[in-house]
């Protein structure tokens, strides 16, 4: 590992007009959370950024239905979001949001000027759907209709959720205004163009150079390009945004795909600034040996993997983009998250039943990392018991629970040279091995079912040694092998640590008195025993009781 790799971490902006839902949380805030740990315990510098997206069509609308103003909803929703990603233990270097950053609109600007400047943005005459009912221009989410390319119905003016394609709105089909259900009419207005054509061969070019990515990135990514870029109107007829910094344009603002990326800059630039540094955000930026990682949804693959790197090609000031682990979706038995339709869960309706690391476990375990996968309430409860308590939990209880009847709650002495040691260290080392090679590649499922399976060869063992016999026929082998068997609970606490922050912790308060802190021990798990011999054990009792599905959960299906 290179000791001063450092690594810039963001999560897509999530609109200020929400509550997370669990589709959110497992596609993406959670594996950031979970990236960010992992790399901090391997001793990576890191930054990790976040914050809402706060302009757009999306607040406005929220803000009609609310009768209160865009900054009312913004106060109210930012709060919310910070409260809820705080109690599942996400927890970012800095939170803002792209109203409230101070220098998020004058960056915004620059951005668009210096593209302007070379020559790569230009003024076109559109049509674009007019409510005579509610006097103004439809923005795209203003208008709802039949998409143009996959048919699916309740399409946006500006991109399909069911196909992901994105498309000018007055291709769209059957047009509605979302506010008032009339059918608009298409006038002429102006509006300026980022020409995306300009970039297709070093976008091509670029992507061909990103080994390594996922498929469902990288291949629709190229696809994409290939298929050629038209030009993208980057300016809306809208109060609510950051202004355009043309004469001409002082009516209208930036569309929000285009301000909101920029956010991972002005706020990075804002978290420095706070810490009275105020030129450190442009290495993070400007150096080449940074690595940047977006972690994203798939409906947000072609924002992240071409149009953002082309504007970034537009500035020529900062490096483009390392690694994008964009997920697909979280359904709910079956569909759709969806808040408008009553579908899913909210993060905050199951923080209300369950301890938060029993949520990250599972949205981990089912993360929709190479294809669409469904919460149910029924599988939500049986794979943390059948999993996380009876054999993680369950191998950790009996172990510590045993020594502390039999050893008086102390490291038994071993004897460095048995077997079954050596067989012991063997497993925990291949099985650190495996977990730092899945998160290293951002497999986050992967990895813990390496922790997993650590467990399980711990189970398994501890029943070969017989621990129960042997204290009774030669105490010293007992403890030899209770001393082995320990060495793989003190293992999984540290494993565990990006996963399950809260309840990992919890485990390895047992072993306070006789292990280094985890960063320190990690790289000798499996090398060699860890644990001090004849040290106090602190058992921290039932980590993980088994759970029960109850009506409440029955109320939110």
């Amino acid at each position: 590992m290179n000791p001063n790799r450092r690594v810039l971490i963001t999560a897509a902006l999530p609109y200020a007009n929400n509550h997370p839902h669990l589709g959110h949380v497992a596609g993406v805030y959670l594996p950031a959370d979970t990236y960010n740990r992992y790399l901090r315990l391997k001793g990576v510098e890191t930054v990790f950024i976040c914050g809402s997206d706060d302009h757009g069509v999306p607040v406005t609308i929220s803000a009609q239905k609310e009768k209160s103003s865009p900054q009312e909803v913004v106060a109210r929703y930012r709060g919310i979001q910070e409260k809820v990603f705080g109690s599942l233990g996400i927890e970012f270097d800095h939170y803002s949001g792209t109203s409230t950053c101070e220098g998020h609109a004058e960056l915004s600007q620059q951005f668009f000027t210096k593209i302007f400047e070379r020559g790569d943005i230009e003024e076109r005459v559109t049509e674009q759907f007019y409510c005579d009912p509610c006097s103004m221009f439809l923005p795209d989410r203003y208008v709802e209709g039949q998409c143009p390319i996959c048919e699916a119905e309740g399409a946006r003016g500006d991109q399909c959720d069911a196909c992901g394609q994105s498309y000018e709105q007055e291709q769209l089909k059957d047009p509605e205004c979302a506010v008032c259900r009339g059918n608009p009419k298409i006038i002429p207005t102006k509006h300026w163009f980022f020409r995306l054509d300009r970039y297709e061969d070093r976008l091509e070019e670029w992507l061909k150079s990103c080994e390594g990515w996922r498929d469902n990135v990288r291949n629709y990514s190229r696809g994409i390009v290939r298929e050629g870029l038209p030009a993208r109107s980057i300016t809306r007829d809208l109060e609510w945004g950051v202004p355009v910094p043309l004469e001409e344009a002082k009516d209208k603002v930036l569309y929000v795909w285009f301000d909101a990326p920029i956010g991972y800059i002005s706020f990075t630039k804002e978290f420095f600034e706070s810490k009275g540094d105020t030129e450190s955000w442009r290495e993070w930026w400007s150096d080449p040996d940074v690595e940047l990682v977006h972690f994203l949804g798939k409906d947000n693959i072609i924002f992240h993997a071409v149009i953002w790197p082309a504007m970034l090609m537009g500035q020529g000031d900062f490096h483009l983009p390392t690694s994008i682990p964009a997920n697909e979706y979280l359904n709910f038995k079956g569909e759709k998250f969806s808040k408008s339709k009553g579908v899913g869960v909210t993060a905050e309706e199951i923080l209300e039943l369950y301890d938060a690391d029993r949520v990250r476990y599972y949205l981990t375990v089912v993360a929709p990392e190479g294809k669409d996968t469904s919460f149910t309430w029924e599988d939500f409860i049986q794979r943390n018991n059948d999993e996380l308590s009876d054999v993680v939990g369950n191998f950790a209880h009996r172990m510590l629970t045993f020594t502390a009847k039999n050893f008086d709650s102390r490291v038994p002495h071993g004897a460095s040279n048995s077997a079954f040691i050596e067989e012991t260290l063997a497993v925990i080392k291949e099985s650190r091995l495996q977990w730092d090679d899945a998160l290293n590649r951002q497999k986050f499922r992967e990895g813990l079912d390496r922790v997993l399976t650590l467990a399980r060869h711990g189970n398994r063992l501890f029943d070969l040694a017989e621990p129960w016999k042997s204290r009774k026929e030669d105490e010293q082998r007992c403890g030899a092998d209770l001393a082995a068997l320990l060495e793989i609970v003190h293992a999984l606490g540290v494993l565990l640590l990006p996963f399950l922050p809260s309840t990992s912790k919890k485990l390895l308060e047992a072993f306070r008195s006789c292990s280094p802190q985890p960063e320190k021990a990690l790289a000798s798990l499996g090398e060699s025993c860890v644990l001090m011999e004849g040290e106090e054990l602190h058992p921290p009792g039932i980590i993980y009781p088994r759970l029960e599905l109850t009506s409440e959960e029955s109320d939110l299906s």
